[in-house]
């Protein structure tokens, strides 16, 4: 699955404001954006991001995950820190 099919299938399933993703191989880096993680620990978080992957990572495609998360106000102020080259 390409890298735009997976911010597509986030943002559509978790209901984000927006989803960047890169990869390197079957290593991914996943920044996603909602004012939903306002109130999730960092354990739910994780979690969140990670239930519509689960048959990538069961199968492999995906070995290596990093997630970063941030509400839209966390966002406007980290996005030229975080937004992937």
């Amino acid at each position: 699955m390409e890298n735009a099919e997976i911010e597509e299938l986030l943002v559509k399933e978790l209901e984000l404001t927006e989803a960047h993703v890169t990869s390197d191989g079957s290593h991914f880096q996943i920044i996603a954006i909602s004012d939903q993680f306002e109130t999730m620990s960092r354990v739910k978080k994780q979690q969140f991001i990670y239930a519509p992957l689960k048959d990538m990572i069961a199968d492999g495609s995906m070995h290596a995950i990093s997630i970063k998360t941030f509400s839209e106000q966390q966002w406007q102020r980290e996005r030229l820190f975080n937004l992937p080259q």
